[in-house]
């Protein structure tokens, strides 16, 4: 099948090796290369770069607003092209070139979590199990019918860099077998009950509030790890928590109740892995070893 890949981030990485193995990738679309790095010298997306190791051509529009850009895009006659994480709002015209129109990978059960950020909201809310579901594409923001569906749990000190990965080599594993039988697939639409939006996370809500309780700060931990982190200062210096359970305890919100557990508004944290700044991440033990709790954490 001729497959057009459309993506950017690691996420989509594995996605993008399934379909180089089992069909012909016609082309790979990727976000332009942005500044990184202490010297903000150019640097290709993860898909970009991977793309070009494999000997498939790469483009990077800012956008589909020209006309050429759209015609170059139906100009490769693609069966269908498959869009996990890309970054662009893909505009009527593009949605339509392909034979068979275009698919998304999308890390969630749909509708629940539709938008950018629905593995760390997942993880954030509690939800018990999470999963990906292959969506025909449509105008509206993650709302086309679903071709497959499945499910996974997540674990109780799961971190979003976890389940991440788990998610992309579930997703890579699902497409193929999409593909394979995508002409007999039901087409399922998604219901108007039980829509959530996964907003793209804000740095601002890193920082730990310990009069929270501990289920929520737990959550919190678990859910933006690694990126961004969440956060508390300790001694002046702010420490990244990476990962974390729920323990019995009590005191008042703040107070270290010995080792790294501490006090919320309700229940007790225990912290197992940190990471100092300009640090590795570390096991909570080696942190402790280096820096010495205050009694109470703001």
């Amino acid at each position: 099948m001729r497959v057009v890949f459309m993506g950017t981030p690691e996420f989509s990485v594995p996605v993008l090796e399934a379909l180089a193995r089992e069909h012909e990738v016609v082309a790979a679309y990727s976000q332009p290369p942005r500044p990184a790095g202490r010297g903000k010298h150019l640097r290709p997306s993860p898909v970009q770069a991977r793309a070009e190791e494999l000997g498939i051509e790469t483009r990077t529009p800012l956008n589909f607003k020209d006309e050429t850009d759209r015609q170059a895009f139906a100009d490769l006659k693609a069966d269908v092209a498959v869009v996990v994480a890309y970054g662009l709002i893909l505009p009527q015209a593009i949605l339509d070139a392909p034979e068979k129109g275009c698919l998304n990978i999308h890390a969630s059960l749909l509708p629940r979590w539709r938008g950018a950020a629905p593995i760390h909201r997942a993880i954030m809310a509690g939800d018990a199990e999470t999963g990906i579901c292959i969506m025909q594409m449509e105008a509206g923001l993650d709302t086309g019918p679903v071709r497959l569906r499945r499910a996974t749990e997540i674990g109780a000190t799961e971190t979003t860099g976890e389940l991440h990965d788990r998610l992309s080599v579930m997703g890579a594993s699902m497409i193929i077998e999409a593909l394979a039988h995508l002409d007999t697939l039901p087409s399922e639409a998604q219901p108007d009950e039980g829509v959530t939006y996964a907003a793209k996370i804000d740095k601002a809500e890193a920082r730990i509030d310990w009069t929270a309780p501990a289920a929520d700060v737990t959550r919190k931990i678990n859910g933006l790890s690694p990126f961004p982190g969440a956060w508390c200062e300790i001694a002046g210096e702010r420490v990244k928590l990476l990962r974390a359970r729920q323990t019995d305890g009590h005191g008042a919100a703040g107070d270290v109740l010995g080792g790294f557990t501490i006090a919320c508004g309700a229940g007790a944290v225990q912290v197992l892995e940190a990471q100092r700044a300009g640090k590795k991440p570390m096991a909570a033990a080696q942190v402790l070893q280096a820096l010495t709790l205050p009694e109470r954490l703001d």
